[in-house]
């Protein structure tokens, strides 16, 4: 499969400042926000002919010596399937976009792909939930942990009773949170599975609760589809699975029977054992067939595409390491054209940075990671046990990153 991933992208908008800076008229700002590059897509699966294609462009211009498509810089893709690196304006893109489309068979599947890197800065929309609406890209939405476990990882225990778990919900309700997720069973590492009976058992006097005193929506956190269909039957709007779809083939079907919408997560391995020793060549790409992977079984099923969010599964098969590369690279995930939720809350490699502090010392450092992720505009949910405290970090990264995107900065 043919991939573009958004690699870095100059901005318009801080170039803007700069030619204002210079005093520069306007005829000439948009000039050179027409000429200079803005765009550098990294391209993966190459064919040797979707290779040959790229390395003859130069060849292909209409006026000699003219740059009329992006550079290309790439390995031996004439051999295997390769990587390599566009470079160049969106006008450029879309003369080359054009061209693979006219010359058809593989090429249609290279300008595809270049399209949807093109795109994934664009806002993925909407999606309704309940009596509320997600508009994706005006803010950073905030799901808070509802765990009805006796072995969750940070709270295990603390909700364990129907009456406990409501309560805490109502709290995270009243404290600001968007969408309220409630688990039965713990994924930390190396846990063990739960019944389907045991944990609809746990979770379904809590979901009948909260649906009765909050318009909040709500999420349940499974893999079972016994477990879902009661959930939506109690009134859930949203399906979590950590497995994106792989655990239990009927979970898809659930949820497009409801109508419901669900996230889908990337995890190598199970709870058991993707601790153990995660590997990967390419970490993104690796992460990004997955969800690929994922999202075709639940439309396959029936779930319609636009009531879809991706997580790429923060500490779920992943090293220190994996962690921090995917959170530094987020944007990249949106070549799905798709929400992303994104879960660092309290999480172990939050310890690890901050000295060893155990999961209830590690508020600070979440909210750090939550704002980074809001002003590198990367997720668009972040799930947190820490509601109130997010709220307000979310509430400066998001003023921050709109000033940034061209808000209130170039107004002045």
């Amino acid at each position: 499969m043919i991939r573009a991933r958004p690699i870095s992208a100059d901005r318009p908008e801080d170039l803007t400042l700069a030619f204002r800076r210079m005093g520069l008229p306007t005829p000439a700002r948009e000039y050179l926000l027409e000429k200079l590059p803005h765009a550098q897509l990294l391209l993966t699966g190459l064919t040797k002919d979707v290779g040959s294609f790229l390395h003859s462009l130069p060849e292909r211009a209409l006026v000699p010596g003219r740059e009329e498509h992006p550079s290309w810089v790439s390995g031996d893709v004439r051999s295997r399937p390769g990587v390599g690196l566009l470079s160049g304006r969106r006008e450029q893109f879309e003369r080359l976009m054009a061209l693979a489309r006219g010359e058809g068979g593989v090429l249609e599947e290279l300008a595809s792909a270049l399209a949807r890197g093109l795109d994934a800065g664009k806002s993925p929309g909407s999606m309704v939930l309940g009596a509320r609406t997600f508009e994706w890209g005006s803010r950073t939405y905030v799901m808070g942990v509802v765990n009805v476990t006796p072995d969750s990882f940070s709270d295990g225990g603390r909700y364990l009773s129907a009456e406990a778990a409501i309560a805490h919900g109502l709290a995270l309700a009243e404290a600001g949170a968007d969408l309220l997720d409630v688990g039965g069973e713990s994924t930390r590492p190396g846990s063990q599975a739960v019944t389907a009976e045991q944990e609809v058992a746990r979770v379904l006097p809590v979901i009948e609760g909260l649906r009765a005193r909050t318009f909040v929506p709500l999420s349940v956190d499974t893999t079972k589809a016994a477990v879902a269909r009661a959930a939506l039957k109690a009134g859930v709007h949203l399906v979590n699975d950590i497995t994106g779809f792989r655990s239990d083939p009927e979970l898809a079907r659930a949820v497009a029977e409801s109508n419901a919408a669900c996230c889908l997560m990337h995890i190598q391995g199970t709870p058991d054992t993707m601790q153990q020793a995660p590997r990967y060549e390419d970490l993104m790409d690796e992460v990004l067939d997955f969800l690929d992977n994922s999202v075709r079984l639940a439309t396959s099923a029936g779930v319609a595409r636009e009531r879809i969010l991706l997580d790429p599964g923060i500490g779920f098969g992943k090293t220190f390491d994996h962690n921090l590369y995917l959170l530094r690279r987020l944007g990249e995930l949106r070549v799905s054209g798709l929400p992303l939720l994104v879960g660092t809350s309290r999480k172990g490699f939050l310890g690890a940075l901050t000295g060893g502090k155990p999961a209830g010392e590690r508020l600070a450092a979440t909210l750090g990671s939550v704002a980074a992720m809001a002003v590198l505009g990367g997720a668009d949910v972040v799930r947190v046990h820490d509601v109130a405290e997010a709220r307000d970090a979310l509430v400066v990264a998001d003023a921050i990153r709109s000033a940034r995107d061209g808000g209130t900065l170039l107004g002045r």
